[in-house]
C-alpha cells in the first residue's frame, strides 16, 4: 500500500454503485459513463475486483457485474488490496547502516534490530490497516445516502433503468462485464 491511487477511489465509486443496483449487473462501460471517467480505465480494475471475489460477472445482453458479497461484509481494505495489492507503506533502505563514520561492518548496535524509521512507520500501516478492515462498503454508502437528496436514489435508478433498457434487441457478442455497442 505503497501509495493508494485513483483506481481505488473508481473502484469504491463503482462498487457503490452495484450495492445500490438492487441486483441489476452494470457493465464497466455503464459505470464509467454514470461517473463520466475512462472506460479502459475502469476496465482494468474489473478483474482484480472479480480474483478478489468482490464482484462477479455475468455474460449477455443485459450482463455485467454485481457485489459477490453483501456490502456489508465487504471492507475498504479489501478493496484496497484487491486493487493496489498488498504493497507495503514503506519501503525501508537500511540507510542505518551506511553512516561514514561506521566502519565495515557497521556496528551491531547501529543495525541490529528492526529500524527505528521502519518501526515507526510498521505501525503507521497497521492503524492505516485497521481504520480501513473496520470500515465496510455498507458504511461508506450509509455516509453517501446520509448527505444525497432523497430524490437521488431515484434518479440513478431511472437512469440505470433507461440504460439498460437499451440493450434490449441488440444482439451480443460481448464479454462479461462490457456492454454490447452498436
Amino acid at each position: 500500500m505503497a501509495h493508494i491511487t485513483v483506481s481505488v477511489e473508481y473502484g469504491l465509486h463503482c462498487l457503490l454503485w452495484l450495492a445500490e443496483s438492487d441486483g441489476k449487473p452494470l457493465s464497466s462501460r455503464d459505470l464509467a459513463d454514470l461517473q463520466g471517467i475512462s472506460h479502459s480505465f475502469l476496465a482494468k480494475i474489473f478483474p482484480k475486483l472479480e480474483k478478489a471475489g468482490i464482484v462477479h460477472a455475468t455474460g449477455g445482453v443485459r450482463g455485467g457485474y454485481l457485489l459477490a458479497r453483501a456490502p456489508e461484509d465487504i471492507s475498504v481494505l479489501q478493496i484496497v488490496d484487491a486493487i493496489e495489492g498488498r504493497k507495503p507503506l514503506f519501503d525501508c533502505q537500511e540507510i542505518r547502516g551506511r553512516c561514514a563514520i561506521f566502519g565495515d561492518p557497521p556496528p551491531d548496535w547501529a543495525t541490529g534490530g528492526v529500524c527505528s524509521i521502519h518501526l515507526v512507520m510498521l505501525r503507521a500501516e497497521k492503524a492505516m490497516r485497521d481504520a480501513l478492515a473496520s470500515q465496510s462498503l455498507a458504511d461508506i454508502g450509509q455516509m453517501v445516502a446520509n448527505k444525497a437528496p432523497p430524490h437521488f436514489s431515484s434518479d440513478v435508478e431511472g437512469w440505470i433503468t433507461a440504460r439498460l433498457g437499451g440493450r434490449l434487441g441488440k444482439s451480443s457478442t460481448s464479454s462479461p462485464g462490457e456492454e454490447v455497442c452498436s
